[in-house]
């Protein structure tokens, strides 16, 4: 085993999760990525690893063993993380049924806790408390800052495992045990894994083809350090993000709840807009998104987006500052058959990882682990 060598193209989440798996298994590991420095979804987000948002089952205990490596990989990088947990609000008498089915559901195997207006606003001083009815807090959720993880991890791999990293290196094509770079670069090795995430364009294109995947757009946005050291303690989500997550569906007022919003907020729903705070160690706040889906996005932020962003920010919401410093989307591979992602080989010892969705953070990990498992 220890003479094996691999070959990991894309350096995002996925591929260093892939690496991680690959190299305490006793592989030589080098790692690929096109770019000179990860640019792409896995520095475009909350930095949420987020277990409340994963079903019952297989992908919540994925989820949290992503979170138990997550832990782990920061302690020993120096990465800084808070495990302060995440408050998913009720404004509405609708919102409020749904967090009581959610928790009669949940508090056994995810240790929520169901909070009353009181309780809620004694846990955040970020929480609106007009109208605010109450809460479902969840411990389990973990905030990274994304941009200084996917830097930080790298080091951290080729330290710990020796993986190798070669940035601006994209790797045009994968034939008899040896990848390469244009016309004069050639790498062997005995394992291939593929964790290109929303560029279906440059190796197996074909394959990508026949598959039903897609692209997600999301805008988010980011205010500038809290005076003062202020923090808003566990994330926050608004009502809007319990029609987002495939978890919150055991609950049987959720279709109700759905039809509201759509009634009431046809532009959120159509956009798919969910609002939720996350903070990082600065004391920046990162919030958003939306999602739109094609395989070409146009370029350019919507303005209407981020503006009902904000206004429903504001719903639940308050905060020191509101001085915005940055705005940007995030493209990344989505699923369309519900399918929480691809994992095959296209040929002999060549994989290909993708398609996780905007679940990337908190799943990873745990999906490195089974994926690499099942193949030794």
């Amino acid at each position: 085993m220890e003479n094996r060598s691999a070959i990991v193209i894309g350096a995002g989440i996925v591929g260093l999760a892939i690496a991680r798996a690959l190299a305490i298994r006793g592989f030589s590991v080098k790692v690929f990525d096109r770019t000179h420095k990860a640019v792409g979804a896995s520095i475009r987000n909350f930095g949420m690893v987020w277990p409340i948002g994963q079903p019952s089952g297989h992908l919540y205990e994925r989820a949290m063993q992503s979170r138990s490596i997550w832990k782990e990989v920061c302690d020993e990088a120096g990465i800084w993380y808070d495990d302060m947990g995440s408050l998913h609000l009720a404004y509405h008498e609708d919102e409020w049924t749904v967090l009581q089915e959610l928790q009669d559901i949940f508090f056994k195997e995810r240790k929520t806790v169901l909070l009353n207006k009181e309780q809620t606003l004694s846990q955040s001083e970020a929480v609106l408390s007009k109208g605010l009815m109450g809460s479902l807090y969840s411990p389990t959720e973990i905030i990274v800052d994304p941009r200084q993880a996917i830097e930080l991890i790298p080091s951290y791999l080729d330290e710990k495992y020796a993986v190798e990293f070669y940035w601006g290196k994209c790797i045009s094509y994968i034939a008899d045990g040896t990848a390469y770079i244009g016309n004069h670069e050639e790498y062997e090795a005995d394992l291939f894994f593929i964790c290109s995430g929303a560029d279906f364009e440059t190796l197996y294109p074909e394959e990508y083809n026949r598959l039903p995947m897609t692209k997600c757009k999301l805008q988010m946005m980011r205010y500038a350090t809290q005076p003062g050291s202020w923090r808003i303690g566990p994330s926050l989500c608004g009502g809007l993000s319990l029609v987002h997550y495939n978890s919150f569906k055991a609950a049987t007022s959720l279709n109700k709840l759905r039809e509201r919003y759509y009634d009431e907020m046809s532009e959120y729903m159509y956009w798919g807009i969910h609002v939720m705070i996350s903070q990082n160690e600065k004391g920046e706040l990162t919030v958003g998104d939306s999602h739109e889906y094609r395989l070409t996005h146009d370029p350019f932020d919507k303005e209407c987006i981020n503006q009902l962003v904000v206004d429903y920010l504001k719903t639940f919401s308050q905060f020191k500052s509101y001085q915005l410093s940055q705005t940007w989307n995030g493209i990344y591979a989505k699923m369309t058959n519900g399918d929480t992602e691809i994992f095959f080989s296209p040929e002999k010892d060549v994989y290909i990882l993708n398609g996780v969705g905007g679940a990337g953070m908190t799943l990873s990990f745990g999906l490195a682990e089974e994926s690499v498992n099942s193949i030794l």
